[in-house]
């Protein structure tokens, strides 16, 4: 499974670097369309398909391979893939808006940084970036949560739960109808605070580095005053591991707040299928409590390690992809300038 992996993510690389190729010739050919709508269409249409490809699916278990062989044997091939469906539904848009937003915060912080200061020349700095990643994490979660609330649900039902969710919009009218418009939204404040440093540092991770190696040509990576899209995507990896570590603990506490009020969900159910905690939480506070005082600290950064290892590749390729893509709709990227 490894070495189907690897190729996986060889061929991903392959292809995104055929593809700026392609890119770069016809940018040097072609100038870009002035037209500000079908520019934003290109910059949204860029950021659906980077989120595309990005797609990571949360399983978490004691560990990878314990998680593996357990859906396996549970739930069979379908296991593996179960609410997949309803996280490309959620994770395009997501993307196109989160991109989007991000080159539109940029550039509004950036005209007032640049008023400010009275220095027009003046660019965005590793924590205007930040605030601007920031403001697009926000909106894009904001936009497309109740997606990504019923797919948390559909990937933890098992054949042996008592409520079965049939599929995207059954449970999601199932969800409407039970618990009401507000359910939807269930576990939303530890998702925009866990977004304000994740989406918020992968941008500023990703764009600063990007910034000092053009700018340093250090290790004689800069060519024509351009970066490799090997190079890109180091830079897109570093970013998502510093997001990624920082923010998990949210992660894992709106995974879990996103089960209360689940009639059929009594308990968080771990790999070996035994009941584990009950799902009870007042609020964000109360399920950081509970989670520490039940489980250890160490149970906030359950299964980090795998979901890096899925999660780090995903976002070092979207970041890529969106470029790429970008490129080639012909559309110049501009968002540090």
């Amino acid at each position: 499974m490894a070495s189907e992996d690897v190729k996986t993510s060889e061929s991903a690389v392959s292809t995104i670097v055929n593809l700026a190729e392609e890119a770069k010739l016809a940018r040097e050919g072609v100038k870009a369309p002035s037209y500000a709508i079908l520019s934003i269409c290109k910059s949204l249409v860029a950021g659906g398909v980077a989120g595309g490809v990005q797609n990571p699916h949360n399983i978490k278990y004691n560990g990878t391979i314990q998680g593996l062989k357990y859906i396996w044997r549970t739930e069979g091939l379908r296991g593996l893939f179960k609410g997949n469906g309803t996280n490309c539904a959620r994770i395009v848009p997501n993307s196109a808006v989160k991109f989007f937003s991000y080159e539109q915060a940029s550039k509004g912080i950036l005209y007032l940084y640049q008023q400010q200061t009275g220095n027009e020349d003046a660019q965005l700095t590793p924590l205007l970036r930040l605030g601007a990643g920031a403001c697009a994490g926000i909106i894009a979660m904001s936009a497309t949560y109740p997606m990504d609330m019923v797919r948390g649900r559909l990937t933890v039902q098992t054949e042996s739960s008592p409520y079965q969710y049939r599929g995207m919009f059954h449970a999601l009218s199932t969800v409407l109808r039970e618990e009401g418009p507000r359910a939807l939204y269930k576990g939303w404040l530890p998702s925009v605070i866990g977004v304000i440093p994740y989406v918020g540092l992968n941008f500023a991770v990703y764009e600063s580095l990007k910034d000092w190696l053009i700018k340093s040509k250090a290790f004689g990576l800069v060519e024509d005053n351009e970066l490799s899209v090997t190079t890109r995507l180091a830079c897109g990896a570093a970013a998502g591991t510093v997001g990624q570590t920082v923010a998990y603990p949210l992660d894992v506490i709106r995974r879990r707040m996103q089960m209360v009020g689940w009639k059929d969900a009594a308990a968080v159910v771990t790999g070996d299928g035994k009941n584990k905690a009950a799902l009870e939480y007042t609020g964000m506070i109360d399920a950081f409590r509970k989670t520490v005082r039940y489980e250890g600290f160490g149970a906030l950064y359950k299964g980090l390690v795998p979901n890096s290892v899925k999660v780090v590749p995903s976002i070092a390729i979207a970041f890529v992809t969106y470029e790429v893509v970008k490129d080639i709709l012909g559309v110049e990227i501009r968002i540090s300038d």
